[in-house]
């Protein structure tokens, strides 16, 4: 029996309808960009196996920091403890931050992280003796799975079954190109009521909208809106993290910085989970108190787990390289041109690329739903020529390990000039 066929048996896959899906694909060794099934097939994997692993599978640098740490110290428990990766990490992490950020809080994923910074938001407010309930977010936006940051996610594909069940979140346009000032009039018409602890927000790019993009002069001035109305910004940096926008963060776009930032996917080059929020100063004050009462109780079994911290620190020192910096712009330069070689093309609706990040939206005769019949299709032919690309409906993107090589490039690149043939 194939590692394939075993898998069925017992294992329940994420964003899977088991009744009609294709069994998985079974990796049994990853190198570089490679992946390798147990057939012997080798893919591209052309999304950083979800947006996780820009320095490539099985790095050395990475594998090593964490041998080391385990050898020392495994995990211990922070709660009352530290521990010097831990500590480190935090000093690096300020180097790189926005010079508002003071404070970390440790969690598990992506989805932990939003998950704190709505607790903290909410907790700010009801520590002050104030009544602040809501959230405000932008349409189709995806924050994670957990009910906080399941309430603040605008697709209701994944929500639709809780309704009933979450926090009450208002939602805002996304200031796309051309509908930046409806946009922000529906954000000044929320703020006027003093209702919002939050404004959360993808910086710069909604990864599961379909890589969505808009410009950081709008989102800097939705920021400013919110600060003269004391409603915190939360800055979802989970996805647009560790360069993949061509800046360390989104953020750095902007002069105005975010009250909170949410760190994950590619914080430990993606070999352990572990999530970070970062906060101001001004928020970490609002809980520190002689009431027991007001301190943030919340917290996770492996928070800031040594052998994670030691893995975030060989990934943001391999960041910081002269060559990973070089790739990050090399990639982005291969995006741009084949931008201009395909953005014509009859099938074409419109492209767009910031940093590594390049995306493609197809003409469709119909609606395409999140995993219609034409995004099906798209996967399909992507995995049989051995590119792991996962469409969004009708926009196919690309968000490669920065090692990625131009021939390897050029091999995505082509795949989805071959589909376009014949779709």
């Amino acid at each position: 029996m194939s590692l394939s066929q075993r898998d069925q048996k017992h294992n329940w896959h994420p964003y899977t309808q088991h009744k009609t899906a294709a069994a998985a694909v079974a990796i049994v060794k990853g190198e570089g960009t490679l992946l390798w099934d147990e057939n012997g097939k080798e893919y591209i994997d052309a999304i950083a196996s979800w947006w996780v692993n820009p320095y490539g599978h099985s790095n050395k640098y990475i594998a090593d920091a964490i041998y080391k740490q385990l050898t020392s110290l495994e995990h211990v428990l922070f709660g009352g403890f530290t521990h010097e990766p831990a500590v480190v990490l935090s000093e690096k992490l300020m180097e790189i931050l926005p010079s508002n950020q003071k404070k970390l809080f440790y969690s598990d994923n992506g989805s932990t992280a939003v998950e704190v910074a709505i607790k903290v938001a909410l907790q700010f407010h009801y520590n002050q003796g104030v009544t602040k309930t809501k959230i405000i977010a932008f349409e189709d936006a995806f924050h994670g799975d957990t009910f906080g940051a399941m309430a603040a996610s605008g697709i209701s594909l994944y929500t639709q079954a809780f309704q009933g069940s979450l926090l009450e979140v208002v939602r805002v346009p996304i200031p796309k190109p051309g509908k930046e000032e409806k946009a922000l009039q529906v954000l000044k018409d929320l703020l006027v009521t003093n209702e919002f602890a939050a404004f959360i927000f993808e910086p710069l790019v909604l990864g599961a909208a379909g890589m969505v993009m808009y410009a950081p002069e709008v989102l800097e001035e939705m920021i400013t809106l919110c600060k003269a109305h004391s409603v915190f910004t939360i800055a979802d940096e989970v996805m647009t993290g560790f360069g993949k926008t061509g800046k360390n963060f989104a953020t750095d776009y902007l002069v105005n910085k975010p009250d909170m930032m949410c760190l994950s996917k590619a914080l430990t080059g993606g070999t352990i989970p572990m999530a970070i929020t970062t906060f101001t100063q001004e928020i970490f004050d609002g809980f520190y108190d002689e009431d027991i009462n007001k301190a943030l109780f919340h917290g996770h079994t492996f928070t800031a787990n040594p052998t994670g911290c030691a893995a975030a620190l060989a990934s943001i020192e391999l960041l910081q390289t002269a060559e990973m910096q070089a790739n990050i712009k090399r990639v982005n330069q291969s995006h741009l041109e084949f931008e201009t070689k395909i953005k014509n093309h009859s099938k074409v609706i419109t492209t767009r690329v910031l940093g590594v990040i390049f995306a493609l939206e197809i003409k469709s005769d119909t609606k395409e739903s999140y995993y219609g019949s034409l995004r099906n299709k798209l996967y399909d032919f992507f995995i049989e020529n051995g590119v792991i690309l996962r469409p969004v409906g009708n926009v196919v993107y690309i968000l490669p390990p920065y090692i990625i090589t131009n021939s390897q490039l050029q091999k995505v690149y082509q795949t989805i000039e071959e589909v376009l043939e014949i779709i």
